[in-house]
């Protein structure tokens, strides 16, 4: 169906300007006169040349669905119908890909189709927790105040994430840019070196022996270094796909003696930030512990929520399991067997979450702090190093030049 871009005045006077998706022109002119706005320009749009071509379409990201869940939620607190408030929301949208979805959820909702329906068929836009708590909002009559604890819950694992990215961030930068500069020395500086030391003849210290036949392996083989490194990438992605080969690397990942703890307290506060904010929407705490465990990230994690949720459904409490488990620290099973006793629960679990993201900030701030030492020191034996052993050489012939 085509898209037309409208132009008009509303009862103020007012202009206003949007997009309508219609089968002709006089049916935009119907709509906007319904919506009391009279039209004093109407056109249709040109379909773009990529608009079918699915990788080039722009991706929906966080800080988007945030924004609607805040707006939408404004919009039904003022008293706005549902549908309406979608209109006005597709109307307003500048992501493509967005702007498609939204129309497809307001039109299915018009057939009959409930928000929380409507929503699933899009999973990687809104995933299970946003699904279901919106389905919550809709039976308790309160989706204003899902969508923003949805919004709010949304910015602080958007913020967790930005930290844990800003940790790995920087030693994976150095990282590269030290392997591409004793590749660029080992290829094509330490040759031209090899020649001058030819000409002078004599014998080269073991060092600089060393780094020539480490610059002539590499270079001889340089084809042959780039399809083994591209066949281990390869064959640990595929291991990691596999059921075993993720629960081995995540669970070595937890035991790393420096980045474990604090993948540690990022699962902590993920799974309780989100247990807590599913609890207080009222979505059921055996459904609000599956979706939990699917989104952990880590499946020793994922292993340990299960086993909870299996002790829940045999009448235990949900601290007994938490503590056989050994994942979790044994201060957040005590805090959660003091919830489940008082029967505030969710609000103990978002005192864990906010806890534990202080703790985030100190152990990326920690990590990043005891990492810029570390590869400092690495950049300058590496990158020293080569120096040392090509002008070794240079000051053995000074030296019998001296004598």
């Amino acid at each position: 169906m085509p898209v037309f871009k409208w132009k008009g005045e509303d009862r103020t006077g007012k202009t206003q300007t949007g997009d309508i998706e219609a089968p002709h022109e006089a049916a935009v002119r119907t709509q906007l006169r319904r919506m009391q706005i009279k039209p004093t320009k109407v056109k249709q749009k040109g379909k773009d040349l990529f608009d079918d071509v699915a990788f080039m379409q722009p991706k929906v990201k966080g800080p988007d669905v945030v924004i609607f869940a805040r707006q939408f939620a404004t919009m039904i607190n003022a008293g706005l119908p549902l549908i309406q408030s979608l209109d006005i929301l597709y109307s307003q949208q500048e992501n493509k890909t967005f702007k498609k979805i939204l129309k497809d959820i307001k039109d299915k909702v018009e057939e009959g189709s409930t928000l929380a329906d409507a929503m699933g068929r899009h999973p990687k836009v809104f995933d299970d927790l946003f699904v279901n708590m919106v389905a919550a909002g809709e039976v308790g009559g309160i989706l204003d105040t899902i969508l923003n604890r949805l919004s709010s819950y949304m910015e602080k694992a958007m913020k967790l994430k930005r930290q844990v990215k800003g940790a790995m961030t920087y030693p994976i930068i150095v990282l590269v840019i030290a392997v591409l500069v004793v590749a660029v020395i080992l290829i094509f500086v330490i040759p031209v070196f090899e020649q001058m030391f030819s000409d002078f003849g004599g014998t080269l210290p073991v060092p600089t022996q060393i780094v020539v036949a480490a610059s002539n392996f590499v270079k001889g083989n340089i084809i042959f270094i780039i399809i083994g490194l591209g066949v281990l990438v390869f064959a640990f992605k595929r291991f990691y796909s596999t059921d075993r080969g993720r629960a081995l690397v995540d669970d070595v990942l937890l035991k790393l003696p420096v980045f474990g703890p604090l993948l540690q307290k990022v699962a902590v506060a993920r799974f309780t930030r989100t247990m807590g904010t599913m609890i207080s929407s009222g979505v059921p705490i055996l459904e609000a512990l599956d979706i939990v465990a699917k989104t952990a990230g880590n499946m020793t994690i994922e292993k340990a929520l299960y086993s909870v949720r299996s002790g829940i459904t045999q009448g235990r409490t949900m601290a007994e399991p938490l503590g056989e488990s050994k994942v979790f620290p044994s201060m957040v099973v005590q805090m959660v067997a003091v919830g489940e006793q008082t029967g505030a629960l969710d609000a103990m679990l978002e005192k864990i979450a906010d806890f534990y993201d202080d703790e985030v900030d100190a152990a990326v701030e920690n990590l990043t702090a005891m990492i810029e030492p570390f590869m400092m020191v690495f950049l300058g034996v590496t990158i020293g190093g080569l120096v040392i052993a090509m002008y070794l050489p240079i000051f053995k012939m000074a030296g019998m030049v001296g004598g």
